[in-house]
């Protein structure tokens, strides 16, 4: 006969425990994305601002400007993150549009036409504006569409992005009985490194997931999936629930 001083049946600890387990998963995973995006986007904008307020006077620093309008003892830290990246976004705003003037464009070739002429500085700056214009122009050059490749053999399919369609040389020296494509193959678990590859048009898949989908699916390994599940419920393909470590297979009538 048990009494309430009996111990705890083992699986029901067990049980117990795992539950636990469970829930604090689950809650790191609500979490933690919340809080490291918080985070970075806090330590982005102190950087922001630890590089540019220190080119303000500190007459017009925003904690300045407080402690004189509330009257408070100077020796009182008022921590007023923002103001920088205000400065910064204004700055840059101005420089763009002085940018697209003629005065502006004969500006810049003068001053790109003494970087080229200067060893070290020219190598330096010409990879900079080669990694600023690809990522921040808005041009043609931008990964639009997602695909599969066989790579790096017959039978082994890759996830990469279609970048543009081979030109000059590369265009003219390849395959002449189809368009060459050029795709970046990304690696995982990080996507901004990977490989640059030529392909024959016909040999590559394009994909209706996004970029933005394919990205996440290279990142966490092929665990998440786009829409969170795997194949087309109108085709009656097996459907994989992320999150689950079960396959569960279902027939859609």
């Amino acid at each position: 006969m048990n009494t309430p001083f009996d111990p705890e049946p083992i699986t029901t600890r067990r049980s117990l425990v795992a539950r636990i387990r469970a829930s604090f998963l689950t809650g790191l995973v609500v979490i933690a994305p919340v809080a490291l995006t918080l985070w970075l986007i806090w330590s982005v904008i102190g950087w922001i601002d630890g590089f540019v307020l220190p080119l303000v006077p500190k007459a017009y620093h925003p904690d300045r400007l407080i402690q004189d309008f509330l009257g408070l003892d100077p020796s009182v830290q008022v921590n007023v993150r923002g103001f920088g990246v205000v400065i910064f976004f204004l700055f840059t705003i101005l420089m763009g549009w002085i940018a697209k003037g003629i005065i502006g464009r004969s500006m810049i070739r003068f001053a790109e036409s003494l970087v080229e002429r200067t060893p070290v500085v020219r190598t330096i700056y010409s990879g900079i504006k080669q990694i600023s214009e690809t990522i921040f122009a808005q041009s043609e050059r931008s990964f639009e569409t997602a695909c599969l490749i066989e790579y790096p053999r017959r039978g082994i399919w890759a996830l990469g992005f279609i970048s543009t369609t081979a030109k000059g040389e590369v265009a003219a020296k390849s395959d002449p009985s189809d368009t060459m494509v050029s795709v970046f193959v990304p690696t995982t678990p990080n996507p901004t490194s990977g490989f640059l590859l030529f392909f024959p048009r016909k040999d590559v898949i394009e994909l209706d997931m996004s970029v933005e989908d394919a990205a996440k699916l290279v990142i966490s390994a092929g665990l998440v999936y786009p829409s969170g599940r795997i194949g087309d419920p109108e085709s009656g393909d097996s459907i994989l629930e992320v999150g689950d470590h079960t396959d569960r297979r279902a027939r859609v009538e």
